[in-house]
């Protein structure tokens, strides 16, 4: 599975992409591997939409456990729409038979290593966005864009292939 945003969909807050130029990502995608997902808009949100962030920075472990919200910066809540897209992406994962996602640093859905603040004015702090933290509370390794060839070697290791010629397994 793959953010849609980096295989060049326009469904980011702002309408626009962050096309991924890795090799390995376009290799998988020629060989048919990659299913592209969107969480926020899977879940209801427009594009635009306004920029959203988890409260406080808490992470989406703590969205799901209910203990979080997701607000945009005018202070509305689309914590029900993020929690959807979450749902819906551990659907579309299991029914391919995904063990990987590269999904999108820093997204509140999609952020494995960071997200935003909560602040709205650009900082950052560790953590996981919603749809990463429910995919591995359900076994599937999240891996950023810039971690492709980790997400690669993850597959290796687990006799799942990963290289580009490693035939059709999901990643």
């Amino acid at each position: 599975m793959v953010s849609a945003c980096l295989m060049g969909r326009r469904v980011r807050y702002d309408g626009a992409a962050k096309t991924s130029e890795d090799a390995l990502l376009a290799a998988w995608r020629r060989q048919g591997r990659l299913v592209a997902f969107c969480p926020e808009v899977e879940g209801g949100l427009p594009v635009p939409r306004p920029a959203a962030e988890i409260e406080g920075g808490a992470g989406g472990g703590a969205v799901l456990d209910g203990t979080a919200r997701v607000l945009t910066a005018g202070g509305e809540d689309v914590t029900a729409a993020f929690v959807a897209g979450a749902r819906a992406a551990l659907e579309a994962a299991r029914s391919c038979g995904a063990r990987v996602a590269i999904l999108k640093e820093g997204s509140p859905s999609c952020g494995s290593l960071t997200i935003h603040d909560g602040a709205f004015a650009g900082g950052r702090v560790p953590g996981h966005g919603v749809t990463t933290a429910l995919l591995e509370r359900n076994g599937i390794a999240v891996f950023g864009e810039g971690r492709v060839a980790e997400a690669a070697a993850y597959l290796r290791e687990h006799g799942e292939g990963g290289g580009p010629g490693d035939g059709d397994v999901r990643g």
